[in-house]
Order: structure tokens, then C-alpha cells, then sequence
């Protein structure tokens, strides 16, 4: 079958160890099931699993792809869920200390087929878009999580996200001000920032500009870069909520005595659970809100979609169609 695979790993050139070629058929193992890949979407855990980021040498060949959406063993249309708890495991897959994200442990979804546990498929709503599924299981399902689960915010609130353009920024923009938010965005790119006010956003300012009052909640995927800002911003007793680090995770400062002085709350987050994910579907679809895709190639053309991501310049989804 078709698939798109970590043949090796280079922290220098990660697409250097990028194949999009033949990989024998999926065989599940028990519990799991098999699934005809209708769309999946790309995440930054793609690029880094090309550098060896949570996906050892020893691994390989990995198929990467931790979004997909397709056919399930019975004719349903499903989205798969795609954290992998430890055998044994009860309660939030997310807090088991030896979970797995597909293509890591397990073999991804970039592929004509693809095998997962029966218990992480997720019915797709009728109607909703083979591209809009595939694009619920990581980023729009960690922006939920870090919206109604972790910020603490409520209708009203307000909340700066930090970077305008990823698909975590994009889905926090558009669930958040379905919500009732008030969603400030941070970004480098004017035309980002404008498009970012276009999905909902009340406002868009250049990334460590002065804000014109503090906020209750900021959302954090950038890192070092954007740490220090994202602490000055904050209200008293407010909340960042991070759930990545995609320019480093050492800042200059730690901002220690801001963080206590301040009675600031930090607080990690990582993906979200089967149930989240449910409700993010559902809410999807009652709201009628659209993922913002990017562009969308098909499987055997994966490679012009991974340059796509690695470019920056996308702004929401960039999806992959079988």
C-alpha cells in the first residue's frame, strides 16, 4: 500500500529522510482494527519525528501521521483518536506516563490504510467534511483542552494566543470566540494577523508589543521566544496554558519571581482524551465551524505538503487526501 514513511533521521534535514513509497499492508493486532484513509492532516510532530524527536533510529521505518479520518471495519465513517494508552491503563489516556501518540510506537495514519485501537474511533459526524475530521485529533483537540479544560476562562474572558497562523492558534481563534472569548492574537506576519482577525479574533498585535490591558488566559505553543511577553501580559492570578515550544523550550528568563509575586498558574497540556474529542466533534458540528485548510495534496504527493508545513507560510491545515 501507499504510505508516507521516516526511512531515517536528520535534525539538520528532516525531509531528507522523508519516503513516500510502498509499505506492506497493516496487521492488527488484538483490539485493534483497521482503517480506510480518507484524509489526514499534518502537525509539527511530523516534522519533529523527522528529526528524532520521541521517534528513535531504532523505530524506523515509522509511518508518520498522528490525524486521520475514514472508513471504519464495519462501512461507519469514524476519526481516530490517536492516543495510545499502555496496556492496563484506566482513566484520561493523556496522563498515563507511558502513552504513545500514533507513529511513534505505532505504526501512522499517512497511509492507504491504517491500524488502530477499536476504543479510539470516533464516530464522524453526517455531513462534516473528510478534511474537517482529519483535522479534530491533535491540533483542534488540544486547543479544546487548552480552552475549556485548562485556561479557566469563561464567556467573556479574555484571551491572547500567541503566534497567528498554526493550526493551534487558528483552532483556539475560532472555538474561542464561538465560545463567547474575547481572543487577542500575537504574530510576525501582517497578513497572518489580518486573517486571524477575519476567523473571530477581537484584535491582532505584533508579537512582544505592549497590550492595551492584561489578559485572563494566554495560550502558549511558541516557547522561548514569546515566554516573557506571555508572563508580562497576564492579570494577576492569571493563566498560561502551554502546550509546545516550537522556537525552544530555554528562555533567556524563567520570569520566577514574576510568576509567584504575581500568583500566575502554569499549566502543561497535551492533547486531549477520547471523551474531549467527542465533544469537539459535536460542538463542530452544531456550531458550524470550518477548520481553516491551508491547502490539501493528495497521499503520493506528501512530500510538496511536508515542504508546505516546514515553509511556515500555511496558515491553518495543511491536509492529505487517499
Amino acid at each position: 500500500m501507499l504510505a508516507v514513511y521516516a526511512q531515517s533521521i536528520s535534525r539538520t534535514d528532516p525531509l531528507s529522510g522523508l519516503v513516500v513509497g510502498e509499505r506492506p499492508d497493516p496487521e492488527p493486532q488484538q483490539g485493534w482494527v483497521e482503517v480506510e484513509l480518507k484524509a489526514a492532516t499534518l502537525n509539527h510532530h511530523d516534522l519533529w519525528s523527522l528529526q528524532g524527536v520521541g521517534l528513535p533510529e531504532s523505530r524506523l521505518p515509522m509511518i508518520l501521521g498522528c490525524d486521520a479520518a475514514g472508513i471504519g471495519p464495519d462501512g461507519q465513517e469514524v476519526i481516530a483518536h490517536s492516543v495510545i494508552p499502555s496496556p492496563g491503563w484506566s482513566g484520561d489516556e493523556t496522563l498515563d506516563p507511558k502513552r504513545s501518540l500514533l507513529s511513534e510506537v505505532h505504526q501512522g495514519t499517512f497511509s492507504e490504510r491504517f491500524t488502530v485501537p477499536a476504543a479510539n474511533l470516533v464516530p464522524k459526524p453526517e455531513g462534516m467534511s473528510w478534511e474537517t475530521a482529519a483535522s479534530l485529533p491533535t491540533a483542534w483537540l488540544t486547543a479544546y483542552r487548552m480552552l475549556f479544560t485548562n485556561s479557566g476562562v469563561t464567556p467573556g474572558g479574555l484571551v491572547l494566543v500567541q503566534g497567528a497562523g498554526g493550526g493551534v492558534a487558528t483552532a483556539c481563534i475560532q472555538l474561542g470566540a464561538a465560545a463567547g472569548l474575547r481572543v487577542w492574537v500575537t504574530g510576525r506576519d501582517e497578513a497572518k494577523m489580518e486573517r486571524a482577525v477575519e476567523l473571530g479574533a477581537e484584535a491582532a498585535f505584533p508579537s512582544g508589543e505592549r497590550l492595551p490591558e492584561k489578559v485572563d488566559a494566554v495560550i502558549e505553543t511558541v516557547g522561548a521566544a514569546t515566554w516573557s511577553h506571555s508572563v508580562n501580559v497576564l492579570r494577576p492570578g492569571g493563566a498560561i496554558v502551554i502546550a509546545g515550544a516550537t522556537s525552544g523550550d530555554a528562555p533567556t528568563k524563567a520570569e520566577l519571581t514574576k510568576i509567584f509575586f504575581r500568583q500566575l498558574r502554569v499549566i502543561g497540556s497535551t492533547m486531549g482524551n477520547r471523551t474531549e474529542l467527542l465533544r469537539l466533534a459535536k460542538l463542530m458540528q452544531t456550531a458550524g465551524i470550518e477548520p481553516v485548510i491551508d491547502s490539501t495534496y493528495p497521499l503520493a504527493d506528501a512530500r510538496s505538503a511536508f515542504e508546505r508545513l516546514e515553509s511556515g507560510e500555511n496558515f491553518g491545515k495543511v491536509a492529505l487526501t487517499a
